[in-house]
């Protein structure tokens, strides 16, 4: 029997691991980067390299199996885009009103887990590292994009509206678009069947299907969304804006966090390293 752990990416070759973990979900098992695949097999931004930018990376024994990235406040990227946090949600929404010397708002995104580990103790300990190294780091809301798995504005709309009738839209955030990407006028991937989508219209929504991360974030983490759902031309796929309040996660939650023990707390790395 294996042993995870987590940690704090501090060297190359664990934000190395990160970038690969990312590569291998988002362009291997979910294939949502297009074009031809980069030879380098790593899923990388330019804000992976700041300093004010943190990954945690799972383990199980050596391999890598799930990576999560936290964006902290960066001033100097606010300045150069005219944002008050300088994050990356923030190119698409409208983030004004969200900074304050009683808040520290950071970005949640990146949450991936490898399919094999997807329905093991990796989710709930990569979720317990990142609550406790943002605790650690006086982070008090957290902003995140949750994947809804389509590029059909329909059915990301009928999303919204089911997300909305279970009470989880916040009551006092609200946050404008400035302007979004073109979604495809002839969706690829719809998420509801022709039925499904018929009821909705019919105003039958007990029971309609959610994707699997804006009712994981909800229920686990208190989350609330707070826009209009957002298409993201780099994963084709319309994603629902949210915040969530670090001291808001339910009680349930932490205890399951509790019961992971000390060792997913995100352990840190102390030097270095040129390479692997």
């Amino acid at each position: 029997m294996t042993c995870m752990s987590c940690r704090v990416a501090t060297t190359q070759r664990e934000l190395d691991d990160a970038l690969r973990v990312r590569w291998a979900v988002f362009g291997g098992e979910l294939q949502l980067i297009a074009g031809k695949p980069a030879p380098t097999q790593r899923e990388v931004t330019g804000f992976d390299t700041l300093a004010t930018t943190v990954h945690v990376v799972v383990y199980d024994a050596q391999e890598p199996v799930a990576t999560v990235r936290i964006l902290l406040p960066n001033p100097e990227v606010a300045r150069a885009s005219g944002g008050v946090l300088g994050v990356e949600l923030e190119q698409r929404l409208d983030l004004s009103g969200l900074a304050g010397p009683e808040q520290v708002v950071a970005e949640a995104g990146r949450f991936c887990v490898r399919r094999k580990w997807r329905h093991s103790d990796a989710v709930v300990r990569l979720q317990a590292a990142f609550y406790a190294e943002s605790r650690r780091r006086g982070v008090t809301h957290w902003l995140a994009a949750a994947n809804l798995e389509t590029d059909s504005e329909v059915d990301a709309r009928l999303i919204q509206e089911s997300l909305a009738r279970r009470g989880w839209l916040s009551p006092h955030w609200r946050r404008r678009t400035p302007g979004a990407s073109a979604a495809p006028v002839v969706p690829s991937t719809p998420f509801y069947t022709p039925e499904e989508r018929a009821c909705a219209v019919a105003g039958q929504w007990e029971g309609l299907r959610l994707p699997r991360s804006p009712a994981l974030v909800a229920r686990r983490m208190g989350a609330r969304f707070i826009s209009e759902p957002l298409y993201d031309p780099g994963f084709h796929r319309f994603t629902l804006p949210l915040i969530a309040a670090v001291d808001d996660i339910p009680a349930s939650t932490l205890a399951r966090f509790a019961a992971l023990g000390p060792h997913c707390a995100g352990e840190r790395g102390d030097h270095v390293l040129p390479g692997r």
